[in-house]
């Protein structure tokens, strides 16, 4: 018996689930909504996808995401740069703004390994406090240890966020109540 297969269509189910949290599911009925139901919706979303894909590049301080050299939050006068929110990933400067409870900078470091020791030395200029906003782990844990270490001959303040955010979930699916108190009740390392 043969198969019915649209190959157009798998492969536009095929990109959607290569999404993160899209199961095969969910990116049939995505597809299916794209090329059936509202094609106007799915042209302005692969727009959408073209547009950022060719504008968002890294900020060349923190490593945000940016449509300019500098981000927003790196170029913005008002932001209180005696304080430094070191995260693994953009996502979280994105949820971490949302709760509004932090006026400082940013820094992004994914993993111990992608470190680049001198671009941290300058992102840490003028600092104070270093708050380390990742959530509990043993591989964060020791990219905290490495990094005081790194800094150690500095006048600088580490702290991290608070309990409470659990182990293993990572900050984009935590709460704004939740990250908002972790974030006022960090605790000095």
């Amino acid at each position: 018996m043969k198969h019915y297969k649209i190959e157009a269509f798998e492969n536009l189910v095929d990109a959607f689930q290569s999404f993160p949290s899209i199961g095969k599911k969910s990116a049939i009925r995505m597809a299916y909504q794209a090329v059936m139901v509202d094609s106007f919706a799915a042209m302005k979303l692969a727009h959408a996808l073209e547009t950022g894909i060719n504008s968002i590049q890294k900020c060349t301080k923190c490593h945000n995401m940016s449509e300019d050299e500098l981000c927003s939050i790196c170029s913005d006068p008002y932001r209180d740069a005696s304080k430094l929110c070191i995260v693994q990933s953009a996502k979280d400067i994105l949820t971490i703004e949302e709760s509004g409870q932090f006026n400082g900078v940013y820094y992004v470091i994914s993993e111990v390994k992608d470190l680049d020791e001198e671009h941290l030395f300058y992102a840490v200029g003028g600092v104070d406090e270093i708050i380390f906003a990742f959530p509990p782990s043993i591989a964060t844990d020791t990219m905290i240890l490495y990094i005081e270490d790194k800094l150690k001959g500095l006048e600088i303040h580490f702290t991290k966020i608070a309990q409470g955010v659990p182990t293993g979930v990572e900050l984009e699916n935590i709460d704004v109540m939740s990250l908002s108190r972790a974030l006022e009740a960090r605790v000095k390392i």
